[in-house]
């Protein structure tokens, strides 16, 4: 139907034009002419950006199942079904809190702090892009969720956990995300993008935000039973399977291809040159972070290069489409230093148990390429440093304030954490009854 639908679209423009050739003339059956090929060409762009952006989408989901996987294989085996469940319905419970008050929060109309119209998207203009940029936010949403996950693993209740990811997609991240995209939608201007604020694709309003509510629990929670040891040593807790991690990075480097180009929202030309960037910074975040870890530990650390990857990925998200190739390089090679050196910090200067890395990765690498961008744009871009930092600074108050509040108000309330019995049991079978590996639980008579 759509092939005969478009053959008598075409017959009925040439139709017009032979009649109004024969009554009017040759010059006004040429603008006729140009005015419908005007028109088709504006459709054919329409439907390009809508497709692309749904696409872009779909990869971005996808990297739900790439942090699943890195956070199951660098955490014990008798907690990879509750991890599982977690990176489940943070998204679920997200994207239902998106469609509710999340999207109206972050794209409303009502000034330069949060908006206040779109909730639960009925006052929608029947635009087909506008429910296609929904998704495409939407996913974004369940990703700044989901990084908490990683940070708290292994010892965090299975119910505090859904309240956390509830208020996160609604209230948290829309906030700070409507200072710095709100004119994304084209109805209000958030505070910070009004001061020329620069952030492409997220590294501060997405990675940032996720990165500093994981601080904020990571502390809340308190460390796993056994990591350190009464004299503050941090004891190693190796992950149960490092392939299933490395599966889980390939993933999300392939899902970043969506998360940066599709940030344009348009089928056009800014995709390949988004994606050669991407590539560049990831692959020289792996190498620097691989030499770092070979210096220091005198051995080529693979959990630290994977994560070399990621802290590659998130530094050059903010500057992918205003950075020049050799800016994008050396954006990617600091993070992949910086991960590691930030790892050691936090681990054992800070005492923070972040099990996959997720503070530093998201947090400080994030935070790294917002402000480094300034120093490596292309022609014709700009961003003030200052600015930037405001930024950074904004996102982290914001995040990390409103992370100690809630997660306080979980821990008081429904409890945030699991009991030690069921943190040495594992959460599998103590949460949810399930083993995630058959016949891996052993039981004793008692």
């Amino acid at each position: 139907m759509s092939k005969l639908r478009k053959l008598a679209t075409a017959g009925a423009v040439v139709g017009t034009v032979m009649l109004t050739t024969t009554v009017y003339g040759a010059e006004a059956a040429q603008s006729l002419d140009s005015t419908a090929l005007s028109k088709g060409m504006e459709e054919l762009q329409n439907n390009l950006n809508i497709v692309w952006t749904a696409v872009a989408a779909f990869m971005v989901f996808f990297m739900q199942a790439g942090f699943a996987m890195v956070e199951s294989g660098f955490t014990r085996a008798k907690n990879s079904c509750n991890i599982m469940m977690k990176n489940l319905m943070d998204f679920a419970v997200g994207t239902v809190m998106w469609f509710l008050v999340g999207f109206g929060l972050m794209f409303g109309s009502g000034g330069g702090w949060f908006g206040t119209t779109h909730f639960a998207v009925g006052d929608f203009a029947a635009i087909n892009l506008n429910w296609t940029f929904w998704l495409f936010q939407c996913v974004f949403a369940g990703t700044a969720a989901t990084i908490v996950s990683g940070a708290m693993a292994e010892r965090t209740k299975f119910t505090g956990y859904l309240a956390y990811s509830a208020v996160i997609c609604m209230i948290i991240y829309p906030v700070s995300g409507h200072w710095m995209w709100a004119s994304l939608f084209g109805l209000s201007e958030g505070w910070l993008e009004a001061k020329g604020f620069v952030d492409f694709a997220g590294s501060t309003v997405v990675h940032g935000c996720g990165a500093w509510l994981a601080l904020a629990g990571a502390i809340t929670l308190g460390p796993r039973t056994g990591k350190y040891s009464g004299d503050g040593h941090s004891r190693p807790i190796p992950g149960h399977n490092v392939p299933l991690a490395a599966l889980g990075v390939f993933i999300l480097w392939f899902g970043w291809f969506g998360f940066n180009a599709g940030s344009t929202t348009v089928g056009g030309t800014d995709i390949g040159y988004i994606a050669m960037i991407t590539t560049l910074a990831a692959a020289a975040g792996v190498i620097a972070a691989m030499i770092t870890s070979w210096l220091r530990y005198r051995k080529p650390d693979v959990s630290m290069s994977l994560n070399g990857v990621l802290a590659g990925l998130v530094a050059i998200t903010a500057g992918c489409n205003d950075v020049t190739p050799a800016g994008a390089l050396l954006i990617g090679a600091v993070a992949g230093v910086l991960v590691v050196l930030a790892v050691e910090f936090i681990d054992k200067v800070l005492k923070i148990d972040d099990p996959v890395g997720a503070i530093s990765v998201h947090g400080l690498c994030g935070a790294w390429g917002t402000l480094a961008l300034c120093f490596f744009l292309k022609e014709g871009s700009k961003a003030d440093f200052m600015i930037q930092l405001l930024g950074v600074l904004s996102t982290f108050m914001w995040a990390f304030g409103c992370g100690l509040l809630l997660f306080n108000l979980i821990k008081y309330t429904i409890g945030l954490r699991a009991d030690k019995d069921e943190e040495l049991r594992g959460l599998d079978i103590c949460e949810h009854g399930n083993e995630a590996y058959s016949g891996f639980q052993i039981f004793t008579n008692q």
